[in-house]
């Protein structure tokens, strides 16, 4: 964190992991706004997105992320025994310290190597994004084993074996080492409305509770970029073709399904980046909110792991604050000692398996035997007496069945508000393809974005600057997904240059913006506020209420040759009210803080430090806010 010219900036930079266990589950669930409509349309859902991914990872586009999500070149010593782990969210913090525990005992490999277990955090959907390219780790943590099957499915596309030849995985065989089913966490005298425990209660009394016109009740749940998200999105899905199992692509896609899917998921909030409901303003690590004030809504059930009921009835911070209550995953949960439901009609294992990557040095560095030895020690550790009762502690069921969950020294002996005898069933995920469609329904339900690229060309920004924020660029375009978004890029140095129409990310358009990122050239002085300014006009013309407006400003210096004043540019703000967004990224020490900071709270945005290290991490993370996933 740093301090300047009056205000606070949070500074991106390459992160050590986070210290300490993250205390789980709490209560108290605040959302910006409900999301907007649910707008579906069959055909959008018959096509499953595999093939953007595919084609980004064929033409190399992909890129590797290291520790603290900056893209860098992923590579270690051919004789390294280091362990990187990406982990979910939900286990981050109880499985640092148990790794903190495995690193205190020295091991070493046969060759005199010391064995050492390093984690990143990403959630399980980044995983799979990360893992089929070259990641800077080695192994993954996701929070249930579908999220494997998803890596194995993608990575055979990419490199199909012969016909007749089953296709090498990406991910080796996995261990269990925690489960905890995906329930529906509720107060305990909201359940006790719902009629808990006398009656069993489905996933479809609680969307028609929430759909209900009294207003009496609301919920919300992650979109699906974790089990959690996966099970309550899922769930519609099944309601909505009254099915319990059986589910098909085909019957996911019909206009009945897709238009329950639609009535049940706007009288949820679904919460994006950060835990907050997806408002296209959401706080971002990394990020300043240029604008605190939160005008929030009080849910009365949230979709969780079982963990972070257990974890948050036992902690003794419960109480009245708003926002007091945070489950491992940083969600916000609702108030009071809360009860556990388990869907009648089944819900998912979050089963957290442990999985080593089988790089094969086909696209970066191989696993090492010496990393192989590491996994294996690690595993063995995890799967002990001592860290299986350490799991228990934090809420988990461990997975040695020798270990009663109903003892009395076990965390679900204590009260009835959670129970280890169930679920009793489980909630069929159906096949890949399915599941690739209930991920998409997520992406698919936004509104398309239409966004300008304000970047500075100036003479600064020669050299290492340009060619990383190229980098960043090409990045963010990729990961802005949805056929109907829109991406333009607008260079100023001396002067204000914008490059054609904004281009529809087909592969025409793509095409097109790649090569223009590649045709930027440094040179001149810098009139940022001008360029703000002709982006700006240029959005407001075009805003409606069907798309999403944003502008995403980078700059290395300070404005010195802009006609406009940056208080021309509030007065034309308020004036005209449009919904155009505006992010600001400072890049480096010279960049004028205040001012960014002014523009983002000009336009209800957030600003950004990075430096050449971090500048693609921060791009990365202003799209993923856009997009509002987890």
């Amino acid at each position: 964190m740093s301090d300047e010219q009056g205000g606070t900036e949070r500074e991106l930079t390459e992160s050590t992991m986070e210290a300490g266990k993250q205390i789980s589950s709490r209560r108290h669930l605040f959302a910006l706004a409900a999301v907007g409509s649910f707008l579906f349309c069959a055909c959008g859902l018959t096509t499953v997105r595999a093939g953007s991914w595919v084609a980004d990872a064929l033409t190399g586009r992909g890129t590797a992320t290291s520790g603290s999500g900056s893209t860098v070149p992923a590579d270690w010593p051919a004789t390294s025994a280091a362990l990187t782990i990406a982990v979910s969210p939900s286990m981050a913090g109880t499985l640092r310290e148990l790794a903190q525990s495995f690193n205190n005992l020295r091991y070493r490999t046969p060759d005199g190597e010391l064995m050492e277990v390093e984690l990143v955090t990403r959630s399980s959907r980044e995983m799979v994004e990360e893992s089929v390219q070259q990641p800077a780790f080695q192994a993954v943590t996701p929070d249930s084993s579908l999220w494997l099957g998803l890596i194995n499915q993608r990575w055979a596309q990419l490199f199909p074996e012969e016909s007749g030849i089953l296709p090498a995985g990406r991910v080796g065989r996995p261990t269990l080492f925690a489960v905890s089913p995906v329930v529906i966490a509720v107060p305990l005298d909201i359940a006790q409305q719902l009629g808990w425990p006398q009656q069993s209660i489905g996933w479809k009394e609680v969307h028609a509770r929430a759909a209900s016109l009294t207003g009496e009740f609301s919920w919300g749940h992650p979109g699906p970029s974790n089990t959690a998200g996966v099970a309550a999105t899922l769930s519609k899905f099944y309601a909505g073709a009254g099915l319990t199992r059986g589910l098909t692509e085909e019957i996911a896609t019909q206009p009945y399904v897709l238009e329950y899917v639609q009535q049940a998921e706007s009288a949820a909030y679904v919460l994006g980046a950060g835990g907050w409901a997806g408002d296209g303003h959401s706080p971002v690590e990394g990020s300043e909110r240029a604008d605190d004030d939160v005008n929030g809504v009080r849910l009365d059930a949230y979709v969780t792991q079982e963990q972070s009921v257990v974890a948050w009835n036992r902690s003794s911070g419960r109480g009245p604050s708003s926002l007091s209550g945070m489950d491992s995953a940083g969600h916000f949960l609702p108030d009071g000692l809360l009860t556990a439901i388990y869907p009648k009609e089944g819900t998912l294992w979050a089963d957290h398996p442990l999985a080593l990557l089988e790089l094969d040095g086909r696209a970066g560095p191989a696993v090492t035997p010496n990393q192989r030895s590491t996994y294996r020690a690690f595993t063995e550790f995890l799967l002990g007496e001592e860290s299986q009762s350490a799991l228990l502690e934090a809420g988990f069921r461990p997975v040695d069945l020798n270990i009663d969950l109903q003892a009395e020294s076990s965390p679900f002996a204590e009260t009835g508000t959670v129970n280890p005898l169930l679920p009793q069933t489980l909630m069929p995920v159906a096949s890949q393809t399915v599941l690739e469609v209930v991920l998409d329904a997520w992406r698919l339900s936004l509104p398309p974005v239409r966004i300008l690229l304000v970047v500075d060309t100036s003479e600064s920004m020669a050299g290492g600057k340009l060619a990383r924020t190229k980098a960043a660029l090409h990045g963010f375009v990729d990961q802005i997904r949805g056929d109907g978004d829109m991406v333009g890029l607008v260079e100023f140095g001396s002067g204000v240059q914008r490059f054609g129409d904004l281009y529809q990310l087909d592969a025409e358009g793509r095409r097109h913006i790649s090569l223009l990122i590649e045709g930027m050239e440094a040179g001149g002085s810098t009139r940022l506020i001008d360029a703000v300014w002709s982006a700006y006009s240029e959005l407001s013309e075009l805003a409606d209420a069907d798309a999403t407006y944003v502008i995403v400003v980078l700059t290395d210096g300070r404005d010195n040759d802009s006609e406009h004043r940056l208080r021309n540019l509030q007065r034309a703000v308020l004036e005209a009210g449009s919904p155009v967004s505006i992010h600001t990224v400072g890049f480096g020490r010279n960049a004028d803080g205040r001012l960014m900071k002014e523009l983002a709270l000009i336009g209800g945005g957030q600003f950004y430090r990075a430096d050449e290290m971090t500048v693609e991490e921060v791009y990365r993370k202003i799209a993923a806010s856009i997009q509002r996933e987890d």
